[in-house]
């Protein structure tokens, strides 16, 4: 299986991305991995690439985040202690070895690489929105637990925190007013702001990228057994799919506008690690 795809018709000015949604690992990691496949599919995002289905232009990850966290800072981007993911134990060795994260790295690097490559022709025709969709945990303490508040765990986290609210103000408006039409419980950056992807896009395309990070809580599935609903998943593709109208009316009132070239992606500046998304 190919670490990610890129699918779908990239002519238009909305893409949506599942970079948690992946559970394959390469050969040289999966010799290494102790942890139990169960635990490592509560901590990815299942079934995110279901839900961002429906959008004309998708990026789908299918490497687990185990291997290369792509919504981190590349200095922590590898899970090399239990300490840079849960307290969990993941490998054989302890700490995974060099020549492994090498290998890890190199992954992430490529992937951003012909990301940008993608949407730098995207952002010469315009402004441009890109949903990036993740899930989170409400269950963790145990199946028969109670789940944890809904005062603190909105259905819908929507992280704006390095958004530009004063060129993209309208379209993180539109997407907020479509989804609360609908009868969700939306909030913003309640949860989480958006990581390294929305650092990467607004600092490459200033002006230009506006990047959604849209955190489904779980509702969709059991986090315990992994089983979907899949009526729930249905349901949360079409919602998502409402949105894209009000979001492209808002995206066609922001001026054309030039952005400077581009820089190599991996010489792009990384911002503080601001959690654990």
């Amino acid at each position: 299986m190919e670490p990610y795809e890129f699918l779908g018709d990239w002519s238009g000015q909305l893409i949506a991305t599942s970079i948690h949604a992946g559970h394959d690992l390469s050969a040289e990691i999966a010799e290494l991995m102790i942890l139990d496949e169960d635990d490592r599919f509560r901590e990815e995002d299942p079934y995110t690439d279901a839900i961002a289905s429906r959008a004309p232009a998708r990026v789908v990850v299918n490497r687990s985040r185990f291997e290369t966290d792509l919504n981190r800072i590349r200095s922590k981007a590898v899970y090399r202690t239990p300490d840079d993911c849960w307290g969990l134990d993941v490998w054989e060795t302890g700490e995974l070895p060099d020549d492994a994260v090498d290998i890890a790295l190199k992954g992430y690097d490529e992937f951003f690489v012909e990301l940008a490559k993608r949407l730098d022709v995207v952002a010469e025709r315009g402004p441009f929105v890109l949903y990036d969709v993740h899930s989170y945990n409400h269950r963790r303490d145990g199946a028969d637990a109670e789940p944890a508040s809904e005062e603190e765990n909105p259905e819908v986290n929507l992280g704006t925190g390095s958004v530009d609210h004063v060129t993209f103000g309208a379209v993180v408006g539109a997407f907020r007013q479509s989804m609360l039409d609908q009868g969700f419980d939306v909030r913003d950056n309640v949860k989480f702001l958006g990581q390294n992807l929305a650092w990467f896009i607004h600092d490459r395309y200033p002006g230009v990228g506006c990047v959604l990070a849209i955190e489904f809580k779980k509702t969709f599935m059991d986090e315990w057994t992994g089983e979907p609903d899949h009526e729930r998943l249905e349901y949360l593709a079409e919602a998502l799919e409402k949105t894209f109208g009000p979001v492209q009316e808002a995206l066609d009132m922001i001026p054309q506008r030039h952005i400077p070239r581009p820089r190599d992606p991996e010489q792009s500046p990384q911002q503080e690690d601001g959690g654990s998304q």
